[in-house]
């Protein structure tokens, strides 16, 4: 029972999704849950319950649900029902094969593209992520990252990696959440972040795409070794 009720806490719709179309705010509210580990991998989702944590009724949830399977994010299985989607070896390693190229080529075109202007916007990105990290409150961490490559993302100008980027956003969010979680990791975040942003500053296309490898390398090894010991592999 009080992992319910830590659960209907994690779950209580801010007031932004309140003011969301319903079939809308019951998906964002799953979506975070699921992406931030509240909702773990393997777990059931049964309509019932979860209508009584969000306070709603089954349909909303029932189209959620279905929403979130085409996200990848859910699986139904049939005489089964759904469950929370699993993180395997495998699913990293594409994701991060995928991520790591994208986010290279990010870098490197941000560095011969980016603004005087961006420059002191991705400054501000790699100050913020730094101040975050003193309040040791993973979800805003985590959205800091975010904002952080997004930057670097919007500095590449290019339409068609960002579309891509996006598309991957869940997938990557779920690793990301993961490795942020264990604050051990928060130097080597702000030294790498840091080492991104140098480069980029000063131009350096080599630099700034090696720098990108490096940081998402580090993750995908961290997150590999957890992953294996959960299986016990």
């Amino acid at each position: 029972m009080g992992e319910e009720k830590l659960l209907a806490a994690d779950m209580t719709m801010t007031e932004e999704q309140q003011s969301m179309p319903l079939r809308e705010a019951v998906f964002m509210s799953l979506r975070k849950a699921i992406l931030t580990g509240k909702l773990k991998p393997g777990e059931r989702l049964t309509e019932v319950k979860l209508g009584k944590l969000l306070g709603t009724s089954r349909t909303p949830i029932r189209e959620a649900i279905r929403k979130l399977e085409l996200e990848g994010l859910v699986t139904i299985v049939p005489g089964s029902g759904a469950r929370v989607s699993g993180m395997t070896v495998e699913d990293l390693q594409e994701v991060m094969e995928v991520r790591s190229a994208l986010e290279q080529l990010s870098a490197g075109l941000a560095s011969e593209r980016i603004t005087e202007e961006e420059k002191e916007q991705l400054r501000d990105a790699c100050n913020a992520f730094m101040r975050i990290t003193q309040h040791g409150d993973s979800l805003a961490i985590a959205e800091a990252d975010v904002q952080f490559h997004d930057m670097i993302l919007k500095a590449a100008k290019n339409e068609k990696l960002a579309s891509i980027l996006n598309g991957l956003a869940d997938n990557i969010y779920r690793y990301r959440y993961e490795y942020i979680r264990d604050d051990e990791h928060y130097e080597h975040l702000i030294i790498e972040h840091n080492e991104i942003f140098r480069t980029i500053y000063i131009g350096d296309r080599e630099g700034a795409e090696r720098a990108a490898r490096n940081h998402i390398a580090r993750q995908w090894h961290y997150i590999r070794e957890q992953l294996l010991r959960e299986n016990g592999e």
